[in-house]
């Protein structure tokens, strides 16, 4: 009994780590890739319905597809509306099973072939291939969809070491006897619930059943309440996967157990008050296994049929049922880049640009939690962070691709240079927000290592985060709002940010050389500064951009724009720049005398 608990345990273990593997290689490389390979296949619900059930016919799992499921809305690259019909017809395609056995009369040779196509028995494979890739690929996405193999590998093996560690309980006498030893339907159900959730899989004790039913001693009045049941308890193994996930792929489970629920409880109705009223004639005849799988076939496919209309209720009551509070899902703006608008350029570019205000929405909002998070680490601000550079990722790569058909039509030359301008300018919201998960890293990397920073680090971080924060405010109001003063204010803060950069480098030698400041905490420090620093250089390109379009004046490089910017606005230039030396620079210049008796009066 103890080594059944342990294995038990150790493959629950298995599971959610393939689980939080998946999740977490997925996002790293799909960008709008595979969110678009998968829009394509589920754009209709018809489609998506048949690709569960087609999927799901050759693995034999429906846990296993619906798990996937979680993985990829849980990863930002499919919607809730999207995953349920494919969850529908997975419940479909799972029967598939058992019309197998009824096939093969329990045999064992007739399922060789599709034994080798279950989960459980490709996963030792899955992990050899992906572990062997990791450890000979040294490309970044090569070795990112090699993760994706092992999370999916270590994911089944779970699953197959779970169902293993039970697999003794179905040669259990007594345990056989449960399904037997209830006359009362009600007691049946919770019987098949229990059963398929200690199993940890339908189409086994669909399979136990149909065992069962080749004695003789199973009745449609017995089995019928148990297989209700049995579609119930098979939502176990999807429940365990949704632990550690967001809010959106605990809600894809909340709508798996809704649909089995409703499946159960509509047709026990339905058959319990037809038995009551009128009666089946063979109510009380023995169940063959090919009785059992039919009406599991039966079973799923009506049910399913009967709930396909519904797909958009459910979706919208497991968002009320887990609501998202202050969560502001920002993907949501991608809708605005309808094919539609294509053929009309001027008015696709328009929406593009809107799509990518909220780019620089999402990149300041990631870059305030990330200052925060690199001095004291919040796990769920960080998950917070995670859904914005979710976003910043799939619109760079579909506004990348909208920008790209709209080219392809016959466009002005001031359109070709908006569209042009959108799209450098996509780039550097993007990289900004990579800086910002890089700068919140560093706070989780210090967590875990009790790295603290000295409180003159600190002070010295927040004076240049607060001038970070200052030039993306600055950078993305130029972009919003075709400003050209504040376009103008990005490059002479620019410069300060570059020079407070080396001199918060002098002040960390200064510090590893008197002892105040230890290596590893001057490694995670000049990770921060090194970050913000490029952010502020990601903030001059996008200034420079739209200063271009504004004047017409176009740098042959970002060197030029620093040299004062364009001819005549040479003075402003001065003047700001000694006006952010002054706010950002001067205090925390601790090697020299500041000397501020010049009392410049720019207007921040």
């Amino acid at each position: 009994m103890m080594s059944m608990i342990l294995s038990l345990m150790g493959g629950i273990g298995l599971f959610l780590y393939g689980m939080s593997l998946l999740s977490s290689s997925l996002q790293q490389i799909a960008g709008g890739r595979l969110e678009q390979t998968l829009e394509r296949m589920t754009n209709s619900r018809l489609k998506a319905f048949l690709l569960g059930t087609g999927v799901t016919a050759v693995i034999q799992s429906s846990g296993a597809t619906t798990i996937m499921l979680v993985g990829f809305v849980n990863a930002g690259i499919m919607k809730i509306i999207q995953a349920i019909p494919v969850m529908m017809g997975a419940n479909i395609g799972t029967t598939m099973t058992a019309q197998l056995l009824r096939l093969s009369g329990g045999g064992a040779a007739a399922t060789t072939w599709t034994d080798l196509l279950k989960p459980s028995t490709l996963a030792p494979a899955i992990v050899m291939i992906g572990a062997f890739s990791l450890l000979l690929i040294k490309r970044k996405k090569s070795r990112g969809i090699a993760s994706i193999v092992v999370g999916f590998g270590i994911l089944f093996m779970g699953m197959s070491s779970m169902e293993a560690a039970l697999a003794p309980l179905k040669e259990s006498e007594q345990f056989l006897k449960i399904f037997t030893m209830f006359s009362n339907p009600l007691l049946a159900v919770l019987i098949g619930i229990l059963v398929t959730a200690i199993l940890q899989s339908s189409s086994a004790s669909v399979g136990l059943l149909q065992a069962l039913a080749s004695t003789g001693a199973v009745t449609f009045s017995m089995s019928v309440p148990i297989i209700i049941g049995m579609n119930i308890g098979k939502t176990v193994p999807v429940i365990i996967a949704s632990i550690g996930t967001d809010k959106n792929a605990k809600r894809l489970v909340l709508v798996d157990l809704l649909m089995n629920l409703i499946n159960g409880v509509l047709f026990f109705v339905v058959i319990y008050g037809y038995q009551q009223t009128i009666g089946f004639g063979f109510w009380g005849m023995e169940m063959t296994r090919d009785s059992v799988a039919n009406f599991h076939s039966l079973f799923n496919v009506v049910m399913s049929l009967v709930l396909f209309p519904f797909t958009g209720l459910l979706a919208r009551t497991a968002e009320r049922m887990i609501p998202a509070r202050d969560e502001k899902d920002k993907s949501t703006a991608l809708s605005l880049l309808d094919p539609i608008f294509v053929t009309t350029p001027a008015l696709a570019l328009d929406q593009c640009k809107k799509v990518v205000d909220e780019m620089g929405v999402a990149a300041m909002e990631n870059l305030q939690t990330a200052l925060k998070l690199c001095v004291d680490w919040d796990e769920k601000k960080f998950d917070e962070m995670q859904m914005n550079e979710r976003f910043l990722d799939k619109a760079e790569t579909q506004i990348g691709d909208y920008l790209v058909r709209i080219n392809a039509q016959s466009i002005s030359s001031q359109d070709n240079s908006r569209s042009n301008e959108l799209l450098h300018c996509v780039g550097d919201f993007e990289r900004i927000g990579d800086m910002c998960i890089k700068i919140a890293s560093v706070g989780s990397y210090n967590s875990e290592s009790g790295i603290v920073f000295t409180n003159v680090a600190k002070r010295e971080l927040n004076s240049i985060g607060a001038a970070t924060t200052r030039i993306l405010e600055m950078a993305a109001s130029a972009f919003t709002n075709t400003s050209e003063p504040d376009a103008a204010r990005v490059q002479p803060l620019e410069e300060v940010i570059d020079g407070m950069k080396e001199l918060l480098k002098n002040h960390h030698i200064y510090r590893l050389q008197d002892g105040t400041c230890g290596v590893p905490a001057g490694i995670s420090f000049l990770e921060v500064i090194n970050s913000l620093e490029n952010i502020s250089d990601h903030c001059s390109s996008i200034s420079i951009y739209v200063m271009q379009r504004i004047t017409g004046y176009y740098f042959t490089d970002k060197h030029s724009a620093d040299a004062h910017v364009r001819p005549g606005q040479e003075e402003e230039y001065k003047a700001l720049y000694a006006y952010y030396k002054m706010k950002y620079y001067d205090p925390i210049d601790t090697t020299r005398r500041v000397d501020r008796s010049s009392g410049i009066s720019a207007v921040d």
